[in-house]
């Protein structure tokens, strides 16, 4: 199996290289560089092509601005926040921003690893301290959303599909319970994602939850 290939964007070196260390000591996991600015981390994104981008929110150009630039690119990475920050705008900006994940950095190696390979998997990622109060965000949203009609606007096909994600399910995996190639079911995504208005599979998950709160 070919190692997943990690970039990791952080201003302080010793959090960074504890990071690095951790990965690399892990099979499935493979450290192709190491940024210290959102700047940097857009370069070496473009340079080295990873498959995974961990994002530092606070160091200097902006983990929110680089994570934007990134997910620009044609292809674009796994991007997932790895901060200290556990403020509503920077966890709902960073989500509605395109991140695929939200880690903070209090979590264990082993947990970090998990974490990843959800990531990996094509599943989404919030650290559990903070993903009650994204779906009660996204349980009571504005008026200016009018969310259950979005739903409303999924197809039987979609709505199953999107059911299944919510649960926690990779693309392969949905694939496999539904008689479907992966690639169908990432075309699927793209729609449902189109449709919900939604820039990732967190936020698309967490609407499924509010709809149908047994997944």
């Amino acid at each position: 199996m070919t190692p997943l290939r990690v970039l990791i964007a952080d201003d302080h070196p010793l959090f960074r290289e504890g990071v690095a260390a951790l990965l690399g000591s892990h099979a499935a996991t493979d450290v192709v560089g190491q940024a210290e600015t959102g700047r940097r981390a857009l370069e070496m994104t473009r340079e080295l092509s990873p498959d995974l981008v961990l994002l530092d929110l606070s160091m200097p150009d902006g983990g929110l601005w680089a994570l934007g630039q990134i997910k620009c690119l044609d292809t674009p990475p796994v991007v997932a926040m790895l901060t200290v920050s556990e403020e509503d705008d920077d966890v709902f900006t960073a989500l509605k921003s395109g991140a695929d994940g939200y880690i903070l950095k209090g979590i264990g190696g082993r947990d970090l690893i998990a974490a990843i390979e959800d990531l990996a998997a094509g599943r989404s990622y919030v650290s559990p301290g903070l993903a009650m109060k994204v779906l009660q965000a996204m349980r009571n949203p504005s008026s200016e959303e009018p969310k259950e009609d979005l739903l409303n606007s999924l197809t039987a096909r979609e709505e199953e599909i999107l059911r299944l994600v919510a649960t926690g399910k990779s693309n392969k995996e949905v694939g496999r319970a539904l008689d479907l190639q992966e690639k169908t079911v990432k075309h699927y995504m793209t729609i449902i994602l189109q449709k919900l208005q939604v820039r990732n599979r967190t936020e698309a998950a967490l609407m499924a939850h509010g709809r149908w709160p047994e997944g």
